[in-house]
Formats: C-alpha cells, structure tokens, sequence
C-alpha cells in the first residue's frame, strides 16, 4: 500500500456499490471521494440515508439562512443532500425514520418517541432490505460496531446495515420484500482511521504548518495503548481506495451540506495537497466476503471483476 499511485480504480461497469449512512451529510465526510472515483469508473453507487437529520444543530455559523433553517431543518437538509449526491454522481434513497438527535448531559436523556434508534431491528431493516432486493448490489459499506463514532443513530445504522446484509439474501427472510439477494462483500468504513491522521499531522509539520491534530497526537503517543478516538473499533484497515483524484469531489460534496459543515472547520484543516501527497486514500475495513479475495485489497470490487 506504500505506492501513492498504485492501485488506481479498474473499469466497473456493470458493478453496484451500496454505501448505509445514518444521516444527510454522513455519506460526504465518510467514504465520498471514494464512490465519485466508481461513478467515474463506471460503476452504480447508491447512498441509502436512514434519517432525514431532523434534529440535527446548526454547526455552521455563517450559513446565511438561519431563519430558513430553524423553520424546516428537514426540508433544508434534503435540498443540501439533493446537492451532494449531484456533485458525487450518485443515487439516493431516503430510508425513511426519524433522526434521534445526540442526547448530551449527565444523566443522558431519554431518545425522543418514534426516533431511529428506538425501532425494532426488524421494522428498521425492512425498508432497507428492500432496497438491497431492489438496487442488488455487489458490495456493502456500513459503520462499524460504535457506528464510525458513537451517535445513536450511527449505532443503530450499523445493526440494520449488518441485519439487512445478512436477511436479504435469505429466501424465506420478509419475501413481501423482493426476491432475495445475497451481497458478495461487507465493509465498514474507517475514516477515523488514527493512522490517517498521524501521517497528516507530521505531514503538516514538515511542511512548517500548525497541524490541527496535534494535541489528540501528542496524548496518544504518551499512552499508545488507548486510542486516538476513544470510539475507533479495533478492525485494523484492509482496503484503500486511491481517491486522491476525487478529493475535490469530497469537498464540494462536503460544502453542499452548508447547515453541518464549517468550510473554516475540521474537514478542511489539510490542504488538498498535503492530503493527496500524504494520505491519497479512504480506507475500509473487509468484514465478510463469499468471494475470493487476497489482502490487502485497493479495490473493493476485488474477486468480483
């Protein structure tokens, strides 16, 4: 995985990708430049979005329509989505539950009535069972066990993505749903790789810049038993996707989302540049395969082509 420019993306014409995100936004921070670089090679890329990020904060100070928003957060977000799956060239589909929010104080609040990560596993999967029926795609890409980082709904959209993987492709799991299908490859993404953001952070330096990461380094080198996130599961990295060329895809995708993303914020704090020379890739994590395949990969489609 050494070579920044081995391991660009084959022709995928023909092949389907199926990425699973909790809430609208979530599909541009995690795997983004990855699924452009697909749709570029040929292949079918759907983002199923299992909230609509109702009750989502404001996180950008500068958005300039804040009355719009605080008005109908929902109605925004799905214009900003609309936007980014544009900019990425991919297909979309609305699951169709209720964001939970992120419940904070001590003791942690009740989830509000009717939220997503209140549903039974069942009722939550069966929508997106559908889908997979439906859209039959080659490859999964889901949140791993403490959902990339741990927010209800992105822990619930780990159980449903691995729930649905394995039921839609039972013949006699809900077939009012569709005919059944099995998907070939599992993953779970890991845009938190620590790695990542070591080698950014010293890539930094060495170009005389401030890194933005420099305190969560530093206390993770003075105890390199605990992890640089306290949420990063312990599936080490088994694929990366060389997507340096769709980064600027990433960015825009990211920028559509303009309630949630600060452009000044944490996802542009390394130049495009430094990004590309440093660390060309998004990175995932082969959970289940009925395929062959030999590790490390740099294709995702790796045993299906």
């Amino acid at each position: 995985m050494e070579d920044h420019n081995a391991g660009r993306i084959a022709p995928s014409q023909g092949l389907r990708l199926l990425a699973i995100h909790a809430h609208p936004d979530d599909e541009s921070s995690k795997g983004s430049a990855t699924m452009a670089a697909y749709i570029a090679a040929g292949a079918s890329v759907m983002v199923a979005t299992c909230t609509g990020g109702e009750r989502g904060d404001i996180l950008n100070a500068a958005f300039g329509e804040l009355a719009h928003a605080h008005r109908d957060l929902a109605g925004v977000r799905r214009r900003e989505m609309a936007e980014a799956a544009e900019v990425l060239g991919i297909e979309q589909r609305w699951i169709g539950f209720v964001d939970s929010g992120l419940p904070e104080g001590d003791p942690l609040p009740e989830l509000p009535f009717g939220a997503f990560a209140l549903q039974p596993l069942e009722t939550a999967a069966a929508p997106l069972i559908k889908l997979i029926r439906e859209f039959k795609p080659h490859v999964i890409i889901a949140y791993d066990e403490n959902g990339g980082y741990p927010h209800p709904d992105h822990i619930q959209a780990h159980k449903v993505a691995v729930y649905a993987f394995e039921e839609a492709a039972k013949a006699d799991s809900s077939p009012e749903l569709g005919e059944a299908w099995e998907t070939s490859k599992l993953y779970y993404d890991r845009a938190f790789a620590p790695e990542r953001f070591k080698t950014l952070h010293y890539a930094m330096l060495e170009a005389g810049m401030e890194s933005p990461y420099a305190e969560r380094i530093a206390e993770w080198e003075k105890h390199p038993d605990q992890q640089m996130f306290g949420w990063v599961s312990p599936h080490e990295t088994t694929t990366q996707i060389h997507s340096a060329d769709f980064f600027k895809h990433r960015d825009a995708a990211l920028l559509a989302h303009r309630t949630q993303i600060d452009p000044t914020g944490f996802f542009f704090a390394v130049p495009e540049e430094i990004y590309a020379n440093s660390w060309p890739w998004e990175d995932f994590t082969l959970i289940k395969s009925s395929v062959p395949t030999e590790l490390p990969e740099n294709d995702l489609f790796a045993g299906l082509r």
